[in-house]
């Protein structure tokens, strides 16, 4: 039987955990319609305009200190999960969010392998098991075609990658940093990737295709459309919120616990998808996550273990 610890309170932290993933998982399908309006480089910059506000607001409200303790800690982390969520946003523009979910939560399977191969960590027969079926999981959600394969096809693959670096660094350099400053050093390095980014656009001026096609070679367009615009704020706010909730979720709950309920984004943003763009979601497709997520799930249970 499960036990937890006094001050631990496991049903608010499991219901906090879903009311975050509801919030993501409904935001995250804006970006496929922002995309066809501007790119990802504007995007991250204009998120940023919006978003540093409500991180300032909410550390004025006692959320926690902006300040690093080690700059360079936050900062590596920060741009670890920067590049993270480039990969994932670029997918959302060019896939379906039921795929792009599929490729950034095999995060588990790559950190178990790093923590296997590069901290030479002993690892059991359940999580060995378990990253062989979230490589299966992986190949069924993104169905790569093996005459016509394209890195572009492992986007969100690579996102979850750069991901997993991310939470080792969150783990192992940034145990005591103020979560505040570690999401506004988030919001500032993407701030500033964009800028750099639709800079050198804009000396280079590749020709960008029409609609999500050209998220990634779009440079600085304005004005945009008083959709892109409300859309922007919804997913900035939202952000900064559903991450906030996630926060407060793994200080109610045990996190090897908490971290299970992250897997229910696999139902809200499909069903988001489907409510408000009509995205199907293919039986294929449903199996793959499935897959990928009892995997996650076997990794995190088994990680107390050892």
């Amino acid at each position: 039987m499960t036990t937890f610890s006094s001050d631990t309170r496991p049903m608010a932290a499991a219901l906090t955990m879903l009311a975050a993933m509801a919030v993501i998982g409904v935001i995250d399908n804006a970006i496929s319609v922002i995309a066809r309006d501007i790119g990802i480089w504007q995007f991250l910059t204009w998120r940023a305009v919006l978003a540093i506000p409500v991180i300032w607001l909410g550390s004025r409200m006692g959320l926690g200190r902006l300040a690093p303790r080690r700059l360079w800690a936050v900062a590596l982390r920060g741009g670890l999960v920067a590049l993270a969520m480039l990969f994932y946003f670029g997918s959302l523009a060019i896939m379906p969010i039921a795929q792009a979910l599929g490729g950034l939560f095999t995060s588990p399977i790559f950190i178990l392998l790093v923590t296997a191969f590069a901290l030479r960590q002993p690892v059991g027969p359940w999580r060995i098991f378990a990253v062989t079926l979230g490589f299966v999981g992986i190949l069924v959600v993104l169905q790569p075609d093996p005459e016509r394969l394209s890195w572009v096809t492992f986007l969100p693959v690579f996102g979850g990658f750069f991901y997993a670096l991310g939470a080792i660094a969150t783990r192992s350099l940034c145990a005591g940093e103020s979560v505040m400053s570690m999401l506004l050093a988030l919001i500032v390095i993407q701030g500033i990737i964009g800028l750099i980014a639709m800079a050198v656009l804009a000396v280079l001026a590749p020709e960008a295709a029409e609609g999500g096609a050209g998220f990634v070679l779009r440079g600085w367009v304005w004005p945009m459309s008083p959709q892109t615009h409300i859309l922007m704020m919804v997913q900035a706010v939202g952000s900064v919120i559903g991450v906030g909730l996630i926060i407060r979720a793994y200080q109610l709950g045990d996190p090897s616990h908490v971290s299970v309920f992250e897997y229910s984004v696999f139902i809200f943003g499909p069903l988001a998808a489907y409510l408000m763009l009509g995205q199907p979601l293919g039986w294929s497709t449903a199996l793959g996550i499935v897959l990928i997520a009892i995997a996650g799930i076997v990794i995190v249970l088994r990680a107390r273990d050892g």
